[in-house]
């Protein structure tokens, strides 16, 4: 039987998200944008309510187009917030529609988000060697320094700790513990 990281055991798609998506480096901006409003949307959730609803939000988000989510209007704000397949809270879809213009600004000046994000950490993974979960943090120098940058450039909903699971997520921190299968794997 493969070892996992502990909180990949409590479901299926727990586990098969954690097997194949989580800590697997992601460089392409779409992705990215998608699991920002995806982390920011979870914040005072569980990850499992966010993974439950993961279709309803690539339907109701324009598979997360940033330049079509930048554009939303008030109508469209209505429409979600009485969508009942994903996250109802007005600030968090007015945070992804404002990020998303944000993201564009980015993308001008770096020439992508993806290379704006990776090179706070000169474009390396930052690989953990955690021994139990409980020992990973839930926010680092880094994620302090990646927030910061953000809620500068505007941003909204922003936090390190937002941050922190964001980059666990898509793969510039490795934060699977060493036991795990996966932890040699991600890079």
């Amino acid at each position: 039987m493969k070892q996992r990281c502990t909180w990949a055991k409590s479901s299926p798609n727990m586990s098969e998200y954690h097997d194949k998506v989580w800590g697997v480096p992601v460089y392409e901006d779409q992705r990215l944008f998608r699991k920002l409003v995806l982390d920011i949307n979870q914040a005072g959730l569980s990850w499992q309510t966010i993974l439950n609803k993961e279709q309803q939000f690539d339907e109701a988000y324009d598979s997360f187009d940033i330049q079509k989510v930048a554009m939303y209007d008030e109508i469209k704000i209505d429409e979600l917030v009485n969508n009942s397949g994903i996250i109802r809270n007005r600030r968090k879809i007015e945070a992804a529609i404002h990020n998303a213009g944000k993201v564009m600004e980015i993308q001008q000046e770096f020439g992508s988000f993806s290379k704006y994000l990776w090179g706070f950490n000169q474009y390396e993974v930052m690989n953990n060697n955690y021994q139990y979960q409980e020992e990973i943090p839930t926010t680092n120098e880094l994620s302090d320094r990646i927030s910061a940058d953000l809620k500068k450039r505007g941003f909204k909903f922003i936090g390190s700790t937002i941050i922190y699971a964001f980059l666990e997520a898509v793969g510039i921190i490795n934060d699977h513990i060493v036991s795990c299968f996966r932890h040699n794997e991600v890079n």
